[in-house]
């Protein structure tokens, strides 16, 4: 009699997540050709682009994250520290998602000196920003900040807008010392979740980075803030 095999589901849902990413990465592309050719585009085509464009990208972050979580996991995530300007990364994130931001009427600002530099995972620190900027498009009224600055030897980063602002249970999962992501509210929790997962991968001089959400900030709006050591 032979015995059932064990079915590693963990990794079966990490294989068929990489393989979505890649098809997706293709919808990605397809979308920036067309955008390419915007001018002929009626106004209605030109918003559903953006829209698709913004969509597309949100799903790609969201499973970045959830291979990265695997990884995670499985303890085979390397953290590459490496030294990087801020003002490099910060023009990565607007050339994202600026499509969209044009299509709506929205001003993202960047905010930090030339010559600020840090060291991070440029990756990992890439998407969980992305991911902040992703939530400030959606909730903006007209305008966005991305800066930098350092303040008691450590890089504070911060992504703020002019919406309503964050929910009361999106700022109680932020100060919580979260273990798992929160499934209640209709919300997965696991943008934030995962940005305090890999602002803790950041360690230095017996410091942590950490993440924390505010309201009535800068923009007077919702403000995601990174603080890394």
């Amino acid at each position: 009699m032979t015995t059932p095999t064990e079915i590693d589901y963990a990794t079966i849902l990490a294989s068929s997540v990489h393989d979505m990413k890649n098809s997706l990465c293709m919808v990605i592309q397809s979308a920036e050709l067309i955008q390419a050719e915007g001018a002929k585009l009626s106004h209605g085509a030109r918003e559903e682009l953006a829209r698709l464009n913004y969509e597309a990208n949100r799903l790609n972050s969201n499973l970045l994250q959830l291979l990265s979580l695997y990884r995670l996991d499985r303890q085979q995530l390397p953290v590459q520290i490496d030294q990087h300007y801020l003002q490099e990364l910060f023009e990565e994130l607007l050339l994202k998602n600026q499509y969209y931001a044009s299509q709506r009427g929205i001003t993202v600002t960047i905010n930090a000196d030339d010559d600020l530099n840090w060291f991070f995972d440029r990756d990992l620190i890439l998407t969980i920003l992305n991911d902040a900027v992703a939530n400030a498009l959606r909730y903006s009224t007209e305008q966005i900040l991305i800066g930098a600055t350092i303040t008691d030897n450590q890089l504070q980063i911060v992504v703020a807008d002019d919406g309503p602002g964050f929910p009361d249970f999106m700022l109680h999962n932020a100060a919580a010392d979260m273990h798992k992501p929160d499934l209640r509210h209709g919300h997965t929790g696991l943008g934030i979740f995962f940005a305090k997962l890999i602002a803790r991968a950041h360690y230095n001089k017996n410091q942590r980075g950490i993440v924390s959400l505010q309201n009535n900030s800068e923009l007077k709006g919702g403000s995601f803030r990174l603080t890394l050591p």
